[in-house]
């Protein structure tokens, strides 16, 4: 195939671009941070599990401290009313048996008080256990949050610069005959579309050609495209070339 020296060298730029746009592609289809938002947020949901657990045995116990409270309420209340019986009786039978259930009240409310307490001690706990876990998913969050609008940021950048890049390749893209940006094509669907040839190695394979292959290269006119023997990229001379 023939092509000038010039069209050629525009090649190149075409193989920068698409480089170029190979890496906005990746970086908008998968920031950076994309994997650590992934776990984030299998992490986030872990966590509000946990969560829910804890706070559901925290508000456990507020309820059972809440009714044991309204029981001691209830067993003070009716020990103050059978006190101000007991007082105001004249009656030794009377007396006894409220004497009597008095003496029971308090025991009730004895141990009202003491499994109170025991409550309160767990509901201690259990709100210390549901905050620092409610920390920790903070924490997720804000970092899950954080990243996100990082990698938003990235995507948003990466589809600017493919616009851009789509527009810069059309244009070089256009200053190159037809037939030959086919080829590059072509062969750059298979790999390295093109390279330059440096001193006798292929840029596309970094293969060195054998002293036969370099004979035939030196022998191509610089209007012929010149394929690589070993990875068939178009090698493109230039006087760095070496030949």
């Amino acid at each position: 195939m023939k092509a000038s020296p010039a069209d050629q060298l525009l090649l190149l730029d075409v193989v920068d671009i698409d480089r170029r746009i190979a890496q906005a592609e990746s970086a908008r289809k998968n920031p950076p941070q994309a994997a650590r938002v992934q776990e984030l947020i299998a992490r986030r949901t872990a966590l509000g599990r946990e969560l829910a657990e804890k706070a559901g045995a925290r508000d456990d116990l507020r309820a059972e401290l809440k009714r044991i409270e309204g029981d001691v309420a209830v067993v003070s209340a009716r020990r103050a009313r059978d006190a101000e019986r007991l007082a105001a009786t004249s009656s030794p039978k009377d007396a006894q048996g409220l004497e009597h259930e008095i003496a029971g009240l308090e025991k009730r409310r004895s141990d009202l008080e003491d499994a109170e307490l025991e409550v309160m001690e767990k509901l201690e706990a259990a709100e210390a256990a549901a905050a620092e876990q409610q920390a920790l998913l903070d924490e997720v969050t804000s970092e899950g949050q954080r990243l996100s609008t990082e990698a938003k940021g990235i995507v948003a950048q990466a589809t600017a610069d493919l616009a851009t890049l789509t527009r810069d390749r059309a244009a070089v893209a256009g200053r190159i005959p037809a037939d030959l940006l086919a080829l590059y094509e072509r062969l750059a669907s298979r790999g390295t579309g093109t390279a330059v040839f440096t001193r006798g190695m292929c840029g596309a394979c970094n293969m060195n050609l054998s002293p036969s292959d370099l004979a035939v290269l030196r022998s191509t006119p610089d209007d012929e495209v010149a394929l690589c023997p070993e990875c068939g990229a178009i090698m493109v001379r230039t006087a760095e070339s070496g030949l």
